[in-house]
């Protein structure tokens, strides 16, 4: 194979960098030895002494008994091998291969079980979700992100290619040729127009990227069938060949068998692609360390682009191949269950390892089927996902998370600190009344506008204000304390089911609300838990199983009857005077209750708590050599967000009469996290700013349509991250900066602060600031010739 001799046998290895990690290993991996080692000699000398006491004791007399030193050597040699034996990386490989199969046996024979045949179909829709999670494995290492559009870019093509069939009657196989190229054509076009724009962007920035870009290409779902004149989703479409497995109770039919052939195919295509070709050798190299491999010279950018193509066609050939079988619903979105079932695969894979991913989706999907087969019900399955990702996670807790460490988790930091008004400027009359005057109309606004509007107005401003409680809880949770939750909606849904329950048991309101407040604090600490030693986006896929398990299995009456409240909520009568069922009572309580969380978490901000939570997101290592305990931190964190997004929550249950369906809805979830994003998670105006452009997606009578909504949420969010990468929130504290400036410059005030941030393009100091700075800088001693410079 000459493009094989062609390679440097050194080449991957360099690039990897192996050499480097080969001593460590071997230090780790001899450390281990010594220690089983000397554990055996212990075990082997306790058990030899024992012997040698009882051959001693029954010796016949005049005769020596055995010697023990010559028993323990023995004993010990054996010993010391059999735990050399089994500290092997490959012997424990297999022990954990031995548990996982014993677990496995155990799920499918006697919790879940079910016959072979339905085991056999888990099998098989198991391998499609493998393939998309070699997609999510793929982008991670090259961008060190979870791509969320993952799904959505092998939808898109999946949707072309049915319309193509049942509208242009085009034959099924040039059907699919066309989607394939849809999906190569789309994965390109993705990579150079947005990803590449955002290549030095913060990677959570990057993340939330893919999630509105998972918007638009929903919005592409839609539209796509319309040109073809569909609006429902037709299912008339078949493999063009004939095929009949009857297997009890599956019937097997041609699609289950293109299955088996093409996943096959594509898999080990791709294998031989990674491991004998130089452009798949040079994606493992870029993907592992993208310095080294363009000090190489290897066309950095390029192979990014092919990493995406990949993982665009990965979707695209597993959607494609999923449609005949389940169909493909034209008119409706996909939603992310099938894109959690690919991401706990390759979380458990530690997004690194592409053979772990593909055998864990299969596993996946046989327990999936299995539970289905034994209860019946689809809804299930979402808690089983949600537990099978926790308890991956936590047995991963002292494993080394690859690239993810090595970088730092300050590439996943987006928050900057929101800079106060610089203290030169405090005093300034104009400064202090402007900010006064500023402060007192918008709380005029908030306070007499509904005054005048209607009962249906007012009743989304209420909406809006509850759904800013949380907003700010994620402040203190992703902007403070650096953590990654895509399920700040399930945390309000258990509060709102508490306070609604503990309501129609003739709880006070203030009661209620409390409750609501300590059980989302206390569920929020359990959910947190995995994060006390697992860094990166991983928490991110958690809190995404938990919303999705909160939807349908654990805020449900017919799973927990006494948790859910049955009926309606009634607002009560406050004080015996202020009755709460009118639309602007209660919205002046929650405009109330918002004012306090605000204030909590202004004090909470400016208390050691506050800092020592942003010096542990900033720098851990940094923070401990201080006595800073980030366990604690981070539970402190935990429990305070979860506590205020329980309050919200159950505000917003009053406010709607029962526990509202956004808070059980994952995808409102999602769009929650990406407004405070886009408003700035290093501030609460942020937040609320994120809050107010979610309630206008929601409510306003300009995105009632499904398309207009997405379009919104998802290209307005590509369009603000592109132009304001600080979010709305930060331009208006750049806003801010620039009025300030003006105003020093008028006065005749030197803000260092404020004037180092105005520079010219090639980093010197502008012009109409040089004389200030100057003004203030400080002069340097030459130490050798006594002048100062």
């Amino acid at each position: 194979m000459p493009h094989r001799a062609a390679i440097p046998s050194g080449c991957v290895e360099c690039i990897l960098g192996r050499h480097e990690r080969l001593p460590r290993r071997w230090s780790r991996l001899t450390t281990t030895r010594r220690g089983w080692e000397r554990a055996g000699k212990r075990a082997a000398y306790s058990l030899a002494t024992v012997a040698a006491d009882d051959r001693t004791t029954d010796a016949e007399p005049g005769r020596d008994g055995p010697q023990p030193e010559r028993a323990f050597g023995r004993a010990a040699d054996v010993g010391a091998r059999a735990a050399a034996v089994l500290a092997h990386p490959d012997a424990r490989f297999g022990q954990y291969v031995a548990l996982g199969v014993l677990g496995f046996l155990v799920f499918v024979g006697i919790l879940f079980p079910a016959p072979p045949a339905i085991l056999f179909l888990g099998v098989v829709l198991g391998s499609l979700n493998a393939l998309v999670a070699m997609g999510l494995v793929l982008v991670y290492r090259a961008n060190r992100i979870i791509n969320f559009a993952q799904g959505d870019l092998g939808a898109v093509a999946a949707v072309l290619a049915v319309s193509l069939i049942v509208g242009w009657r085009v034959p099924f196989f040039l059907a699919l040729a066309i989607g394939f190229v849809a999906a190569v054509v789309l994965g390109a076009v993705v990579e150079v127009l947005i990803i590449r724009r955002f290549a030095s962007a913060p990677r959570l920035i990057l993340t939330v990227v893919t999630i509105a870009l998972s918007s638009v290409l929903a919005w592409g779902q839609l539209a796509i069938p319309t040109f073809f004149g569909y609006q429902t989703a037709p299912q008339d479409f078949r493999v063009p060949f004939n095929f009949t497995f009857d297997w009890f109770p599956v019937v097997f039919s041609a699609a289950h068998l293109l299955v088996l052939i093409a996943v096959p195919l594509i898999a080990g295509g791709l294998a031989a692609f990674f491991r004998f070709t130089r452009t798949g050798i040079a994606v493992r190299a870029a993907a592992e360390s993208a310095d080294r491999a363009a000090l190489l010279g290897i066309p950095v950018k390029r192979v990014f682009m092919l990493v995406w193509i990949l993982a665009a066609t990965l979707s695209g050939a597993a959607v494609l191949l999923r449609t005949p079988i389940v169909g493909v619903s034209i008119g409706t979105v996909l939603g992310p269950a099938i894109l959690l079932r690919a991401l706990a695969s390759a979380v458990i894979a530690r997004m690194e390892n592409l053979p772990i991913a593909f055998g864990a989706a299969v596993v996946l999907g046989v327990l999936e089927q299995s539970v289905q087969w034994s209860t019946g019900r689809t809804l299930i399955v979402d808690a089983v996902l949600f537990a099978i990702i926790l308890t991956a996670l936590l047995f991963q807790r002292n494993a080394r998370l690859g690239r993810a460490e090595d970088a730092g988790t300050s590439s996943w930091t987006a928050a900057r600190e929101v800079r106060p008004v610089p203290r030169e400027l405090r005093t300034v009359p104009l400064v202090r009344w402007g900010t006064f005057a500023l402060s007192a109309g918008l709380l005029c606004l908030l306070v007499f506008a509904p005054l005048f509007m209607n009962g249906s107005k007012v009743n989304l401003l209420g909406a809006g204000l509850a759904f800013a409680i949380i907003c700010v809880s994620l402040v203190v949770l992703t902007g403070w304390a650096g953590q990654i939750s895509l399920g700040q909606l399930a945390f309000g849904a258990f509060g709102a089911a508490v306070a609604g329950t503990m309501a129609q048991n003739g709880w006070h309101l203030f009661a209620c609300l409390l409750a609501g407040g300590a059980v989302g604090g206390v569920v929020a600490i359990a959910i947190g838990i995995p994060a006390l030693r697992i860094r990166g986006p991983f928490l991110a896929v958690t809190t995404l199983a938990f919303a999705l398990a909160t939807g349908s299995f654990f805020i449900n009456r017919e799973f927990f009857p006494w948790l859910v409240p049955d009926g309606r909520i009634t607002r009560p009568v406050l004080f015996g005077k202020f009755d709460l069922e009118s639309e602007w009572a209660y919205y002046y309580v929650l405009l109330g209750l918002l004012v306090l969380v605000l204030a909590s978490v202004a004090s909470f901000r400016n208390s050691r708590a506050g800092r020592v939570l942003v010096a542990t997101r900033d720098n851990v290592r940094a923070a401990q050599s201080y006595g800073v305990n980030p366990v604690r931190a981070r539970l402190t964190a935990f429990a305070f967000s979860g506590s205020i997004a329980g309050i919200g929550g159950a505000a917003l249950a009053f406010h709607q009469h029962t526990v509202p369906g956004l808070t059980l809805d994952v995808t409102a979830s999602i769009s929650v996290f990406i407004m405070v994003v886009i408003g700035g998670l290093g501030s609460v105006p942020g937040a609320l700013v994120g809050a107010a452009y979610y309630t206008f997606l929601n409510y306003s009578p300009l995105t009632r349509l499904p398309a207009s909504r997405l379009l919104g949420s998802g290209f307005g969010v590509l369009m603000i991250l592109l132009f304001l990468r600080r979010g709305l929130g930060g331009a208006m504290y750049d806003l801010r900066d620039d009025i300030l400036r003006r105003i020093a410059r008028a006065k005749g005030i030197v803000v260092p602060s404020l004037l180092a941030d105005v520079r010219t393009d090639d980093g010197q100091p502008a012009a109409e600031n040089a004389d200030a700075l100057a003004a203030v800088r400080v002069p340097v001693t030459d130490t050798h010739e006594g002048v100062a410079r």
